[in-house]
């Protein structure tokens, strides 16, 4: 499964916008519209996104 895809069913699952996710996770609200339109992020960049992911946390509760 590539970071795309994983990235898009935390959004659904969420229900967060992309530029907030994006910019919670890499502090660029444009991250996940560059990755749709074909950006490769880093290795670390990607490790950081995976582990928010895997946190699960919402973001209402990171307020």
């Amino acid at each position: 499964m590539t970071l795309l895809t994983e990235i898009e069913r935390c959004l659904r699952k969420r229900n967060i916008a992309a530029s907030r996710f994006g910019r919670e996770v890499a502090g660029d609200p444009r991250f996940v519209f560059d990755l749709r339109n074909g950006r490769e992020p880093r290795a670390r960049t990607t490790a950081r996104v995976l582990a928010f992911i895997a946190a699960g946390i919402p973001p209402e509760a990171r307020r």
